[in-house]
C-alpha cells in the first residue's frame, strides 16, 4: 500500500506559479485511466500514486556510478512518488561522493518541492561530455515546507549516470526532462512521452 500523506493543495505562503501550479492538475491517483496498463502481481502502477505526491522511505540499496566511478551508495534513500511518474529515487548527502560533482546553479521549478539546484559530474579537473555529465543530478536545498525531508538530497538522470535499485539497473523516464527511474516493479505508461504533458 503506498503511503499518502496529507500535503496541502494550496497555501498561502507559497509563490504564485506553485499555487496555480498545484490546482492546475486533475489526475490525482484516485482513479486508474482506461489506458493505464494493469499491474501484473506484485507491481506498482504508478497511476495509483497520489498527487501531490508522497514521499515514502526506501530501504533497499540504491547505487549510482558515473564514468566507472560510484557516485551514491545507500539504503536510506527517500522514493517520491506522484501520480504517472515513475518514482524519483532522493539519495542523502552523506552517501553521495560530493567531490565528484560540481554545483551547477540553479534550474527548473517544482510546484510541489520549490526550485532545484543541479550538479555535474567532475572527473578530474574536467566536466564529461555535457550529454553524460551536464546537469547530472539536482536537489532541493530549500524546498516548501510540505518537502522539507528532500532538503539536501540528491536525485540522478538514470539516463546521464548507471543507476540501481538492488541489482535492477533503472532506466530512465522517457522524455528527458523528468528523472524518474523506471524498474520491473512498475506498470505504466508513464509521464514524459509526446502528448503525455497533462497526465
Amino acid at each position: 500500500m503506498i503511503n499518502r500523506p496529507y500535503v496541502a493543495w494550496v497555501s498561502d505562503s507559497l509563490p504564485d506559479w506553485a499555487r496555480r501550479g498545484r490546482a492546475s492538475w486533475t489526475n490525482r491517483g484516485q482513479v486508474r485511466p482506461a489506458f493505464a496498463d494493469t499491474p501484473a502481481e506484485g507491481q506498482e502502477s504508478v497511476w495509483d500514486y497520489p498527487r501531490p505526491p508522497a514521499l515514502v522511505p526506501d530501504d533497499r540499496r540504491v547505487r549510482v556510478i558515473f564514468a566507472g566511478e560510484e557516485l551514491a551508495d545507500t539504503r536510506s534513500a527517500l522514493r517520491l512518488l506522484e501520480t504517472s511518474h515513475p518514482p524519483t529515487f532522493y539519495l542523502p548527502r552523506e552517501d553521495v561522493n560530493m567531490a565528484l560533482l560540481r554545483e551547477a546553479g540553479q534550474g527548473s521549478r517544482c510546484e510541489w518541492k520549490g526550485t532545484a539546484t543541479y550538479y555535474d559530474a567532475v572527473q578530474g579537473n574536467l566536466t564529461g561530455p555535457f550529454s553524460a555529465s551536464r546537469q547530472l543530478a539536482w536537489s532541493y536545498l530549500d524546498p516548501f515546507g510540505d518537502y522539507t525531508p528532500l532538503a539536501g538530497h540528491l536525485a540522478f538522470y538514470a539516463s546521464r549516470a548507471e543507476c540501481y535499485v538492488g541489482d535492477e539497473r533503472a532506466r530512465p523516464q522517457p522524455g528527458g526532462f523528468y528523472g524518474g527511474w523506471i524498474t520491473s516493479e512498475l506498470a505504466g505508461p508513464f509521464k514524459g512521452d509526446p502528448g503525455s504533458g497533462a497526465w
